[in-house]
């Protein structure tokens, strides 16, 4: 589950929070020049949706004193998306104070895709023309945004599920025989560094500003249900790992090799803290370390899992539940991604940067594996508990091909 996790989304749903998010944003950009410069240009509104054929208009306003005569120039990122009327702006110096409105324009869609409108200005300064942008999106069809939302929301409700089947598996058995350790303590680290990394971006302000200053024009790329998502998926599974210090749990332990990549992943973020502390780093480079270990995570952490299933020819412990939630959850992201990229003729989205897609196949293959495991390859075994004696009893018999011990007769 990822970060997606989370982390260059191209197209989010719109929602309430980030329509909260683009007016504070807004709101901050207007007063960024406001106390070096006499006045400000910018425009009402930095996002627009629209659909090919369908017409919006917004506000070019200005605050402060204008003290000079300023030619506006606006400029599409890619040519054939979008019509803008009118597309250059006059502006003279005896424009009324009181009268914050420059000029109407309308931004009409030709085609879809994604594009971003900027301006030039005469005089060329930089920073008359700085707040002058708009992030415009075309798409096809109404339906097809409805139904990239309500496949949005539902895999968030399932991935947000998916957790607790392995824990009600666990107390009805009373047990956690069969449930990978390996596979836990990967998730947990993933999953912390998940929280951190959208923590910081969503509310430490020193972390939001660097950001910003890389990315002046865009948005925040954490949302609140990526931070409610992160955190309760860390007690859950701190929660699950909790349950295997007090239920069966047989000889199983962390192996030596799971053991040998947590050293590694807390070596990385040890160093990456002290540059960042020391300032060769800046925090928020510090941040996509962590994103990225927990990609890397992602794409290992079920390998364990399926190799205890295989050996044991069993999936008993191993909640199907979660497996299948997960496959939902997978599914329907990888089909939102689909929608959206259709919907605005962004196949580069998905192709052009394959990391989010792929990394949401690689998970659904692992659940399609999971699934053929529980349902087909050893379905025969799927039996009610057993304890850990009858279970290891079992295994050992399936190790050892049926072994018999031959029968010594006595001698007289």
């Amino acid at each position: 589950m990822l970060y997606t996790i989370s982390k260059f989304i191209k197209f989010k749903r719109i929602d309430f929070l980030k329509i909260c998010l683009i007016i504070i944003l807004s709101s901050d950009l207007k007063h960024v020049n406001s106390q070096d410069h006499p006045f400000n240009l910018y425009i009402e509104q930095h996002d627009i949706s629209i659909l090919v054929n369908e017409t919006q208009s917004t506000i070019l306003k200005l605050d402060g004193i204008i003290d000079r005569n300023v030619n506006v120039k606006l400029v599409q990122q890619h040519d054939n998306l979008i019509a803008i009327d009118p597309d250059s702006i006059f502006i003279n110096k005896s424009h009324t104070n009181d009268d914050k409105n420059i000029a109407n324009f309308s931004i009409t869609g030709l085609n879809p895709g994604h594009l971003e409108v900027t301006a030039t200005t005469v005089p060329n300064e930089t920073w008359i023309g700085r707040n002058i942008f708009i992030r415009v999106t075309v798409g096809y069809s109404n339906a097809i945004i409805y139904i990239s939302i309500v496949c949005g929301w539902i895999y968030f409700v399932a991935w947000s599920i998916s957790f607790y089947p392995q824990i009600i598996t666990n107390y009805c058995r009373k047990s956690v025989v069969g449930l990978n350790f390996d596979f836990l303590s990967l998730n947990i680290v993933g999953f912390i560094l998940y929280s951190v990394f959208n923590i910081g971006l969503f509310w430490i302000p020193e972390i939001q500003a660097e950001y910003f200053e890389r990315h002046p024009r865009g948005l925040n790329p954490v949302l609140v249900n990526d931070v409610f998502f992160s955190i309760h998926a860390s007690f859950a599974t701190l929660f699950t790992i909790g349950q295997c210090f007090f239920y069966e749990r047989g000889t199983q332990r962390v192996s030596w090799v799971a053991k040998g990549l947590l050293a590694a992943f807390l070596l990385t973020l040890i160093i990456s803290a002290i540059l960042s502390g020391t300032k060769v780093l800046h925090w928020l480079d510090f941040l996509y370390i962590c994103s990225y270990i927990k990609l890397a995570i992602t794409l290992i952490k079920y390998i364990p899992q399926a190799i205890m299933n295989f050996r044991r020819k069993s999936t008993v412990g191993w909640s199907i539940g979660n497996v299948l939630l997960d496959f939902t959850g997978g599914i329907l992201s990888m089909l939102q991604m689909t929608l959206n990229a259709y919907n605005h003729d962004d196949w580069v989205s998905i192709f052009g940067d394959p990391t989010k897609f792929g990394l949401g196949l690689f998970s659904v293959c692992f659940d399609i594996l999971f699934i053929l495991q529980h349902y087909v390859f050893y379905r025969e075994r799927i039996q009610s508990y057993r304890s850990v004696e009858d279970q290891n009893q079992i295994d050992n018999e399936v190790l050892n091909d049926s072994y018999e011990e031959p029968v010594l007769e006595n001698s007289n």
